[in-house]
């Protein structure tokens, strides 16, 4: 678990003890790592706080080595460290020399973009397997356009709406968010006619009917998250937007919005999500929904059903691969019914 002290990492690295791995703890900062641990065990959680605590190994980007030290032995390895474009390629590189399977929870665009540039060929000639964004943003809109897909083998367009009841940003949040406005000079990014593109077009205010009882709200238009690299690298669509609730943005934007505070026994917030994805294809339209509770806690779950499944063979290919390519989608989801509500996937003619 590299980023195991940070906000999500402590969700990744409760789910991994909750399944039944024993994760080793790396990060950059030693200090945050044995504090992290002091509050875990490796025994299953069931087990008295006498139980011996977790391996700490403290490792650095910039120093591969101490990154070997820290894979060595592993089965795997998941990033939750943030920002990616600092993290994701030297953990990466580590991975490929460990010879171990490399997932991440990865919302930056730019840096989702990097790992299938960078590391595609590598990774299919070396027969290993990397996951970048398997988390809330990209992971879980992927598999629910490809659940929403069935048995169509092209789309005309995918959209993702995403209602949130708030977004408290994580300090990561912040962080990555500055680095990927820095890359793109301040641009916004969408992707369309089967590319991505850069603009300074103002963002467009519209209304989405979520399902019942969200109902109708008003949304950011083409506020653009990890989708628009998941989706399109194994889904043949030419246009996928997302979109996110302007109460939700307006929280993002605010710099003195609060981080996310814990609200029950596991530490999630109480802030609450829809994933409302519909593709549409001629004049048929489907619609996949997904619905839960904590953005960042939520991501756990879906990283550690990555590596159950890659561990255990049931994946459908290797290389660079996004959730919805290398996983059983609809089976996927159903996995994760403990940590999110799904409604069946609905087909209606459009005009």
């Amino acid at each position: 678990m590299y980023g195991a002290y940070g906000h999500t990492g402590r969700f990744v690295v409760a789910q991994l003890r909750d399944r039944g791995f024993v994760p080793v703890l790396a990060g950059r900062d030693a200090e945050k790592l044995r504090a992290a641990a002091s509050t875990w065990t490796s025994a299953p959680a069931s087990a008295p706080a006498s139980a011996p605590g977790l391996e700490v190994r403290p490792a650095s980007v910039d120093d591969p080595a101490s990154l070997d030290r820290a894979l060595a032995g592993a089965d795997a390895v998941i990033n939750t460290a943030g920002p990616f474009a600092t993290t994701a390629a030297p953990v990466i590189e580590a991975a490929l020399r460990a010879g171990i399977p490399y997932v991440d929870v990865a919302a930056e665009i730019e840096a989702n973009l990097d790992t299938f540039a960078h590391f595609a060929g590598r990774a299919r000639a070396a027969g290993a397997v990397i996951v970048p964004a398997m988390a809330f943003y990209g992971g879980l809109g992927d598999l629910l356009a490809t659940a929403a897909m069935g048995d169509w083998t092209a789309a005309d367009e995918a959209d993702i709406a995403y209602g949130l009841s708030g977004w408290h940003p994580t300090p990561g949040t912040r962080t990555a968010g500055t680095v990927s406005r820095e890359r793109r000079g301040g641009r916004r990014v969408r992707f369309t006619g089967g590319r991505l593109e850069y603009h300074d077009d103002r963002p467009m205010l519209l209304k989405w009917a979520f399902p019942e009882p969200l109902g109708v709200r008003e949304v950011v238009g083409e506020f653009t998250m990890a989708d628009v690299v998941t989706i399109p690298s194994h889904l043949s669509i030419p246009a996928v937007r997302t979109h996110m609730t302007t109460g939700a943005a307006t929280d993002l934007a605010a710099s003195d919005t609060p981080a996310p505070t814990a609200a029950d026994g596991n530490g999630r917030s109480d802030q609450t999500f829809v994933v409302d994805v519909v593709v549409r294809s001629g004049g048929a339209e489907r619609r996949a929904v997904a619905s839960g509770r904590d953005i960042y806690a939520v991501s756990a779950p879906l990283a550690v059903e990555a590596v159950e499944r890659i561990l255990t063979g049931r994946t459908r290919t290797v290389g660079v691969a996004s959730a919805g390519e290398i996983f059983d989608a609809p089976d996927f989801l159903r996995a994760l019914s403990p940590h999110i509500s799904l409604e069946p996937v609905q087909e209606r003619t459009v005009s």
